[in-house]
């Protein structure tokens, strides 16, 4: 008997509610082969961004079996995954409960948790920080007495700040004051806050009240805002985008004008710049017939630039690539940005551009949130500013020679699958041979010290449990590394369910 099938509820009608509730969680069309697996990785997924409450009682597996239409052995596989990997426990009699493994700190499904010896994480795409920053810090503990008078709370963030971000936007082409400039907790919060103000639920409603606007998403896309437009009640619209689709039909662009016209949405959240994950870039031609779209179909586009300086090929030059608001008309596109992949995401500092009407009623949103952004943190963001193309040709040096390794070790190892050369961004947006899925080898890679995000992660439903995304943000030894418990968990999730081997077999010793 499992640990999970001991003692029955008395109240048959309400374990089967609660077996159907997780059922309509996990959403039972994103079950596929190997199931058992698929199921591990969508329950841990639930945990790990707060839907299941740690300690919280899992359902009886008959019952949710039931619920999600498959075996009673495949959800005693799950569980027995969830246990082996820390994400339940159980004891027999009293069922099985969420946990959280040791190694987590994990308050989120895109929050990384604390690093633990012998172990590689690629669950996100953020390089270590550069010396710099300790000595930005420095120059602003000494800048910090002239603004100890003040009471510290300034709206919009310092003046200094929001003047060095509107120059910067203006040199690429895009004519900025510091009154269009907002500075903000990180791009995050410049994009919660815009979604908020353009596509969330009316302020009446409240939580939980009447649904936001339709909200157009290349396809795939940043995970938090998947998760964030969920949160609001907003509808993602997914529009696919792939660098490596042939052009037709009109590309992108036109596939974004279909889906305007076809639903209606209040807004699009696009990366124009070495999109997330697929590292695809808007040309200065697609730029301008992606804004006339949107314009004429009164669409509000939230343009994430938090990717746009990390351009790799030396002969690339950001500058030819002005930012997507210069050519729409004013209020038609806000811009985020930050200094988190630029720098180092440990710098909490980033910003929102648009009219000051939007930009006044994300700021009294986020105040009610947190205050005011720590003072020390802008004056040391000042000092990264004034130094930032010097540091990012050292940067971009670091991280072409990081992308390079990545692509040529994971081509050697696994000549089936598709790994692309991205011309900037962070991360590589691999396509697995048929029949492999994402979901099982990022469990079985679990068992090897790796942690990597599923495809599907990237994506609404179902889709892209055929990719795996690669940062290529770790020194190249540990990258190589990785690679090699990649080929070891692939190995073993092919074996588990009798799937050719994709992987070079000589590679796997050691």
């Amino acid at each position: 008997m499992s640990a999970s099938s001991g003692a029955e509820p008395d109240d048959v009608p309400a374990a089967r509610r609660s077996a159907e509730r997780l059922a309509a969680l996990v959403g039972r069309a994103t079950l596929h082969p190997p199931v058992a697996a698929t199921l591990a990785v969508a329950l841990r997924g639930l945990v790990a961004d707060g839907r299941l409450p740690v300690g919280g009682r899992l359902p009886a597996e008959r019952e949710l079996a039931a619920a999600l239409g498959v075996s009673r052995v495949t959800v005693t596989s799950a569980y027995a995954r969830l246990r082996e990997s820390g994400w339940a426990a159980s004891r027999r009699g009293a069922g099985t409960w969420t946990s959280v493994p040791d190694r987590s700190g994990v308050v989120a499904a895109f929050v990384p948790g604390s690093p633990r010896d012998g172990t590689v994480d690629l669950t996100y795409a953020s390089p270590a920080g550069p010396p710099e920053v300790a000595d930005a810090y420095a120059a602003a503990l000494e800048a910090l007495p002239r603004m100890l008078p003040g009471h510290g709370y300034v709206a919009g963030g310092l003046a200094d700040l929001r003047a060095r971000v509107a120059e910067r936007m203006s040199a690429r082409g895009l004519p900025t004051t510091a009154e269009q400039v907002l500075v903000t907790t990180g791009a995050s919060a410049a994009i919660s806050g815009a979604l908020r103000a353009v596509a969330g639920p009316p302020p009446s409603a409240g939580r939980g009240g009447a649904p936001g606007a339709r909200v157009l998403v290349e396809h795939p896309t940043w995970p938090n805002a998947l998760d964030l437009l969920g949160e609001l009640g907003a509808v993602a619209v997914p529009v696919p985008r792939d660098p490596r689709a042939p052009d037709g039909a009109g590309g992108f662009p036109a596939a974004l004008h279909r889906a305007a016209r076809e639903t209606a949405p209040a807004m699009a959240y696009l990366v124009p710049d070495f999109a997330n994950p697929t590292g695809a870039v808007l040309t200065p031609e697609e730029r301008q017939r992606v804004v006339a779209s949107m314009e004429q179909r009164g669409v509000v586009v939230l343009a994430d630039e938090t990717l746009a300086d990390l351009a790799l090929e030396p002969d690339d030059d950001p500058s030819s690539r002005p930012p997507l608001a210069a050519s729409a008309r004013p209020g038609a596109v806000l811009t985020a940005g930050s200094l988190s992949k630029s720098v180092w995401a440990g710098l909490r500092v980033g910003w929102l551009r648009g009219e000051p009407s939007v930009l006044a009623r994300v700021a009294a949103s986020a105040s009610r949130d947190h205050g005011a952004l720590p003072v020390v943190d802008q004056l040391a963001a000042c000092v990264l500013l004034d130094g930032l193309d010097a540091g990012l040709v050292e940067r971009r040096a670091r991280l072409r020679e990081q992308r390079d390794a990545l692509v040529g070790a994971l081509r050697d190892r696994f000549p089936a699958w598709d790994v692309p050369l991205p011309a900037g961004g962070l991360s590589l947006w691999c396509r697995l041979p048929r029949g492999t899925s994402s979901s099982a080898v990022t469990d079985a890679a679990e068992r090897h010290g790796l942690f990597l995000a599923t495809g599907s992660r990237f994506g609404t439903g179902h889709a892209f449990d055929d990719h795996l995304r690669l940062p290529f943000t770790q020194p190249v030894p540990v990258l190589l590394d990785a690679v090699d418990r990649l080929a070891r968990a692939v190995a073993d999730a092919e074996r588990a369910w009798g799937a050719p081997t994709t992987t070079r077999t000589g590679a796997l010793m050691g």
